[in-house]
């Protein structure tokens, strides 16, 4: 087992938050398997909204941390809320220094994930009879949204299945629901819908219940603590530790 030393900052994990219980309980439990596969690493969680600790209370006493945005599209969170927190960090503690990492997201072991949560609840992965909605929790930042975009294109041509295509669960067009009807009305016989969500919450609620009531055959489960988002969490810390640290007002 390897030992924590100071070649190994704190790792703090930066979650949304929601008023579901379920989110914070998600967020442990991805994080306890995260602890599982580097025991080393000192690994705390911070929250934007909802629940404590904030990150500026996660980052007290630190002098030097990795902070890992535990979202999967770069939007406003994490140009806007991630950076304010950590002016407000760095204005307590003027020597602290920050490695920041990546959002989760985009990356290719996310289709994975999602392949696994669509096999979990009965699908056969490719099958070309099976039209895929992969539905984001949705942003006001068009770059987000064509990243979802463009995700569903490349899963299309990696995959034979019938088709797959991009919907938002707030904030853009398509939603869920729309999408789900279009593509029965288009002529697919089996219409399945992909969260890309990390957590259980409002939105995957939403997703779940209009997409049923619209016609799809299936709705998998949220990312949660699918280990390939370990994996993902563990590269993101290794490729932002190696980077040169920036007072936290960058």
């Amino acid at each position: 087992m390897q030992s924590r030393t100071a070649d190994n900052p704190p790792l703090i994990a930066v979650a949304h938050g929601s008023r579901d219980p379920r989110a914070a309980a998600t967020v442990e439990e991805l994080l306890h398997a995260v602890r599982l596969t580097r025991p080393d690493l000192d690994v705390r969680t911070a929250y934007l909204d909802h629940a404590p600790p904030t990150l500026a209370r996660a980052l007290a006493g630190l002098d030097e941390a990795v902070v890992l945005p535990l979202l999967l599209t770069a939007a406003y969170h994490s140009r806007v809320d991630i950076p304010g927190a950590l002016r407000e960090a760095s204005a307590r503690n003027p020597r602290l220094r920050v490695h920041r990492g990546e959002t989760l997201g985009p990356h290719p072991l996310l289709v994975t994930a999602l392949e696994r949560r669509l096999a979990e609840a009965g699908v056969t992965i490719g099958a070309p009879d099976t039209a895929v909605v992969l539905v984001s929790a949705g942003s006001s930042d068009r770059r987000a949204n064509a990243v979802i975009a463009r995700m569903a294109r490349q899963w299309a041509r990696s995959r034979p299945w019938w088709s797959v295509t991009a919907a938002y669960a707030s904030a853009a067009a398509p939603s869920p629901e729309d999408e789900v009807v279009r593509l029965r009305r288009a002529g697919a016989s089996h219409v399945v819908v992909a969260p890309y969500l990390l957590a259980p919450g409002h939105f995957a609620d939403k997703v779940e219940r209009d997409s049923l009531k619209a016609g799809a055959d299936v709705v998998a489960g949220v990312l949660g603590p699918a280990p390939e988002l370990v994996t993902i969490l563990v590269e993101r810390y290794a490729q932002a530790v190696h980077r040169s640290p920036d007072v936290a007002t960058a």
